[in-house]
Parts: structure tokens; sequence; C-alpha cells
């Protein structure tokens, strides 16, 4: 099969093909002939030598995937070969082949493309984790999505209107504010107003129940203004940095504020499966009636163009998520067609 693998750490042009042989499924994992795989910045980092890869994951990037299943391991009886299915995996997403952690994987909703589905996993796992698990948040409450046009964003977005959650998201344009209202958010448009002011402006001084901050650093200390008295601040980027400085920790106290943050790759296989239960079971119904907005597809690549994705992403141009088209075949026509090309669509 062929793959797409990250030769040095650098820039998108150290993405290039290889032929490799196709793994065998162990126990609990399935083989899935891959229709479409999600692009998405941790692959991003990953390719700079600046994501911190865990012990036995595959290097190969893509960490999200839809496609039919081929072959089953041992240890797997909620799936036969022909379903099909999309789901987390452990690496080697960017490839016609990709081993899957059963416990990892979910049906494709109803009535989505795998095109679709593939953009569905890393984010919705992510989303879910941190924002409505971690960060408790729940009907009637209000948060902050920061990056709201972003694949985390949209997902967030989508969530937030399916659950009753007033969400209130940062962008940096006209266009990608007027795609966050028309995702049920309200936006900031962040370069011409301080967000925390906009919050309390919205919020008549209360400030959000949860900040969901795909920034870090930068954001900090007027992060901790935006929030309510208990509210929860739930890093998981670091595109303004890393380190905060001349953080004011009296405010921190003062409001009882909650500050903490994940990756959805550090977690375990058992913490992983139980997220995949939840979104079986909370989000996998809402998405195939039509009650939770289907995933933005801002643009599709043949997998051999995984540089231009990659470049496509570190542009900041795109409304949604970025889908490598690995077989089209598999796909279907009709996947493909019902797919929606191009920014704001």
């Amino acid at each position: 099969m062929t793959e797409i693998a990250i030769t040095r750490p650098g820039d998108a042009d150290v993405l290039q093909p290889r032929v490799v042989d196709v793994s065998t499924p162990g126990p609990g994992e399935l083989l899935v002939r891959v229709a479409a795989a999600g692009v998405n910045r941790p692959d991003v980092m990953q390719r700079e030598g600046k994501y911190p890869m865990p012990p036995g994951v595959n290097p190969t990037p893509g960490l999200e995937i839809a496609g039919e299943i081929v072959a089953i391991g041992s240890e797997v009886a909620a799936y036969a070969t022909g379903d099909r299915a999309c789901g987390l995996t452990e690496g080697g997403g960017y490839a016609e082949y990709c081993l899957l952690p059963a416990t990892q994987a979910l049906p494709v909703p109803d009535g989505l493309s795998l095109i679709e589905a593939a953009a569905l996993p890393e984010t919705y796992f992510t989303v879910w984790a941190n924002l409505f698990d971690t960060g408790g948040v729940k009907r009637g409450d209000t948060v902050l999505i920061h990056g709201g046009t972003s694949g985390i964003g949209t997902t967030a977005l989508a969530l937030c209107r399916a659950f009753g959650v007033t969400a209130l998201a940062t962008a940096g344009s006209d266009d990608k504010c007027r795609a966050i209202e028309s995702l049920g958010g309200i936006a900031i448009n962040y370069r011409e107003t301080d967000f925390s002011e906009a919050v309390s402006t919205h919020t008549n001084g209360q400030g959000v129940d949860a900040i969901l901050d795909v920034v870090g650093a930068k954001y900090f200390s007027r992060n901790l203004a935006a929030l309510a008295r208990d509210g929860r601040l739930i890093v998981i980027g670091f595109m303004g940095g890393t380190t905060a400085e001349q953080v004011d920790l009296i405010s921190l106290v003062l409001k009882r504020a909650h500050v903490t943050g994940s990756t959805m790759r550090a977690r375990s296989r058992s913490e992983k499966a139980a997220i995949a239960t939840a979104l079986r079971d909370q989000v996998w119904p809402l998405l195939a009636s039509g009650d939770c907005t289907r995933p933005i597809i801002h643009k599709t690549f043949p997998l051999a163009d995984a540089a231009a994705a990659h470049r496509e992403m570190e542009s900041g141009r795109h409304i949604g998520k970025i889908v490598l088209e690995v077989n089209a075949e598999v796909a279907g026509t009709s996947d493909v067609a019902s797919v929606h090309h191009g920014a704001g669509q």
C-alpha cells in the first residue's frame, strides 16, 4: 500500500509517499481500507517535530479515518468485514489501509458520507472529553471557544447548539465571524475587539462558565478575566506560546477558577474507549437525525497531495475540516458529490 511518511522534521515538503506492506490486525484491532483521512493541527506539529510521540504508536501521520473494514482481529465482536466505520487511530491514517483499535471505532452516522465521517473522530473526541466531560458543560451554560472556525471550533459550536449551550467564539475576519453565526454562535472578531471585554458585555459582567482554548500563553490572563466564578479554563493548544508570564494569581483565586488541559494522544486506550462509548450513545444519534450540524468540509486533497493539505491548514484560511481523499472507490461517487468543497460551504 501507499502511505505518506514524515521523512524528517520540517516543512510540508517532507511529507512523501512510500510503499509499505499492509499490516495484519492483532487482537482487538480492525483493518480499514481508508476512504478518507482527516488533517489536524497535531499532524502539522508532528511533522515539525514538536508533538511528542507516545511509545508504541505508528509514526505515520493521521489521527482519524473513515472507510470499509476488510479484516478483523481476534476479540472483536461488534464489527464485521464490509462495515463502514470511522475512528480515532493510533497514527497511520495517511495511508490506503490503517489499523484501528475496535474500541476507538464508531459506525458512520446515517446520512453522512465517508469524507464527512473522516472529519468527525479527532475533533469530536477532543471537544467531548474536554468541554463536556472534564469541563462539565451542561444545558444553559455559556462558553467561549477560541478559534471558532477551526475543526475544533466548528465541532464545539455544533455540539453546543445541539445541547443547549450558549457559545461565544473568536475569529479574525468578517467571513469567519459570519460562519460562526451560521453555526449558532456569537462571534467576536479578536482583531477589532478585546475578547474579554466582549465576553463581559455579552454576559452582563458575569463571565463564561468554560473556555476551550487553543491559543495558550498569549491569552491566559485575558481568559481568567473572561471566566465566571468557578469557571473552567481548558487549554488544548499552544498557538500563542507555552509559557504564561506575569499572571495575576489573585484573579484565579478570587474566581475559584479551574485550569486544566490535555492532549488526546496521551490518553490510554481505556480512556479513549470511554469517550467513544459516550459519543456513540449521546452524539451519534443527533448526527444521524440532523439535530447536530454535520461537519463542515473546507476542502479535500488527494492522499498524494498531503503536503498541499498541510500548507492549506498552515495558511489559516480554512473554515471547518481539511480531509485527504484516499480511495474514491471506497468512498463512492455519491459520497464525494455530497460534500461541499471550499471555505464557508
